[in-house]
């Protein structure tokens, strides 16, 4: 995944709503900027950490700049939640899953279950359709280990359950977490900030949900799957 044009450097004042930040740009000009992340952002938002946005040239955009990506102890994190299924899918395509690879055809967002829209639905008349649930990584408190999440999401564990209905009705449910961070080796539940969650995917995997995690390389030019990564109890 390569950004469409190049991204500006700054230092983060403050994230606030949620979805906006105050940000100085290396020239010295302060802007707001969009923050296309719903989670707590977890040890990413500390005041003075360097950030990398990008900026629509839309003219009805209130806020052209978009947040990207943060540096903490010198490692690029990519925290745009948007981002995800486009690297999937690139990793899918490129052949870095092989269970899911070669499939006749792709969709994307399609509608499933209750009132939800799968992230990734793979068709092929030869195996059971695939439908794929992509969720961004980007949390880490120890050396080399990810988790996911970083806060509550109850539509998380929706999608874990509704997962495993497609799996009792013949198809394939598959959870992909894409790692947006080059440091991490492994990929950990984290129960002690949801513990719904994590009960959510022990259930899911009793009823034959697949989980893969990948990892990326992230540098202010774009971000790429290069690897898979365990998932540890």
């Amino acid at each position: 995944m390569i950004f469409s044009s190049p991204l500006v450097t700054g230092r983060l004042v403050q994230r606030y709503k949620r979805f906006l930040a105050d940000i100085i740009l290396d020239d010295g000009n302060p802007v707001t900027s969009s923050v296309p992340n719903t989670g707590s952002m977890l040890g990413l938002t500390d005041p003075g950490i360097r950030v990398w946005l990008s900026i629509s040239d839309g003219l009805k955009r209130k806020y052209p700049h978009t947040l990207q990506l943060v540096e903490t102890q010198g490692i690029m994190v990519g925290i745009n939640t948007g981002l995800p299924n486009r690297i999937a899918e690139e990793a899918i395509l490129s052949g870095l899953l092989p269970s899911l690879s070669s499939y006749a055809e792709l969709r994307r967002e399609q509608k499933y279950g209750s009132n939800s829209r799968i992230d990734i639905l793979l068709r092929d008349p030869d195996r059971p359709d695939a439908y794929v649930e992509v969720k961004n990584v980007h949390f880490s408190r120890s050396a080399g280990l990810a988790e996911f999440p970083d806060s509550p999401t109850a539509r998380g564990a929706k999608h874990l359950d509704e997962l495993g209905n497609m799996v009792e009705n013949g198809h394939r449910g598959v959870m992909l977490y894409v790692i947006q961070r080059g440091d991490c080796e492994r990929l950990k539940i984290c129960g002690d900030l949801d513990p719904v969650y994590a009960a959510a995917f022990e259930r899911a995997m009793r009823r034959g949900v697949e989980a893969y995690a990948v990892k990326c390389h992230i540098t202010p030019t774009g971000i790429a799957a290069i690897s898979t990564m365990p998932i540890i109890d």
